[in-house]
């Protein structure tokens, strides 16, 4: 039986259409298989970042006052983040100002004053305050002089010493003395308060203004005399991120842990007031 033109046409068009199919259906399934490629790429990738997150070597510059505490604290977040280790220098809050300014390779930072802290808005992501602390007269040993307050301070008999002017505990010492009209001729200016704690722990000096959290690990080495708050200031420590960090997701998240519950009870365990 012969074919027709239009029959053989006909023919011609079914079978070009059934040998595509195959090609059509092969080239969708290479598609697919690059979209998996690039999801699974893409999820390997998310995943990298966020093991990163976890596991970081974070530097914390912070106050002086803080040694005795942020050791506890950070051996606290390391436990229950476990892959992050945290590594602390303390020192003077201005000293840890200038190591910042001048780039030096820390994740966060700690001062004891918001003075300091403001002072580096170009260097600091956003501070919060994460405890608070109050002076007190650090006495010799059995306080032989017996200072009771502080126009004592201002005797002749008695040596003194505190912390130099451009450090917080400094320029609180001298806030709280000027506004009392008590004029102290310090025997030496201190380059922060750990130092000035020690003077008077090793007789070489008979007192000298401390914050009462230094004062109170120092035992019976020193005693401590109480500043009414009417005559006393609250020093504040603010926390922040440094933008120069290399780890900014892990120093952001130890930023916000020192002001959970947990953090804050280890603060004021020590002695340290709420924000």
């Amino acid at each position: 039986m012969s074919r027709t033109p239009t029959g053989r046409r006909a023919a011609a068009a079914a079978l070009t259409a059934a040998l595509l199919v195959p090609v059509l259906s092969a080239c969708g399934s290479g598609d697919d298989g690059k979209k998996s490629d690039k999801t699974a790429a893409g999820g390997s990738a998310s995943a990298s970042a966020e093991a990163k997150a976890k596991t970081a070597n974070l530097t914390v510059l912070a106050a002086s006052s803080l040694t005795d505490v942020f050791k506890t604290a950070g051996a606290a977040y390391e436990k229950s983040h476990p892959g992050t280790k945290v590594t602390f220098s303390f020192a003077g809050s201005q000293e840890l100002a200038a190591q910042v300014k001048q780039g030096a390779p820390a994740d966060a930072l700690v001062t004891a004053d918001t003075k300091t802290m403001d002072g580096l808005k170009a260097e600091t992501n956003n501070a919060s305050i994460i405890a608070k602390n109050r002076l007190v007269i650090a006495a010799g040993k059995g306080n032989p002089f017996k200072i009771d307050e502080l126009k004592d301070l201002a005797a002749s008999k008695i040596k003194v010493v505190l912390a130099a002017p451009e450090v917080p505990v400094g320029r609180y010492s001298k806030q709280i003395l000027d506004a009392q009209k008590i004029e102290v001729k310090p025997v030496s200016q201190e380059p922060n308060v750990r130092a000035v704690l020690s003077k008077v722990e090793l007789g070489e000096a008979d007192a000298g203004l401390v914050y009462q959290t230094d004062a109170a690990k120092s035992g019976d080495k020193v005693v401590a005399v109480e500043i009414p708050d009417a005559q006393n200031a609250v020093a504040s420590y603010p926390a922040a991120s440094l933008k120069q960090s290399k780890n900014a997701e892990a120093a952001a998240a130890f930023v916000a842990w020192l002001s959970t519950p947990e953090a804050q009870k280890i603060l004021q365990d020590a002695g340290f007031q709420k924000p």
